[in-house]
């Protein structure tokens, strides 16, 4: 399968996971509980499988910025966290390491 594929994937469930945590109320409540184990278990097994195809480091920089990215959007629609001035600042910068890392750096190749 293709490791870029597999990487949306793992972001996609550490972001579901992470998101579900606060609905967790401290893993009380059984269905956020279950997405929570789930979604990070998906995350780490396809993390796993690309680290043969992408470097880790260069993996890692995407996984996590686009996950911060995608989890501080979700919390701002899904239980209202807004962002000041300088949140956004701070999620334009990691959106900007991870175009570098993927456009200029050659470690990404």
């Amino acid at each position: 399968m293709n490791p870029w594929l597999l990487l949306a994937v793992a972001i996609i469930g550490e972001v579901v996971a992470t998101s579900a945590l606060k609905a967790t109320t401290g893993f009380s409540r059984l269905g956020p509980s279950v997405m929570v184990v789930l979604g990070y278990g998906l995350a780490f097994y396809c993390l796993s499988l690309i680290l043969d195809s992408i470097p880790v480091g260069v993996a890692y920089a995407i996984w996590s910025g686009l996950g911060i990215v995608l989890v501080t959007a979700i919390a701002w629609w899904l239980y209202g966290q807004r962002l000041d001035f300088w949140g956004f600042i701070g999620i334009a910068l990691i959106v900007s390491g991870v175009v570098v890392l993927n456009l200029l750096s050659k470690a990404s190749a």
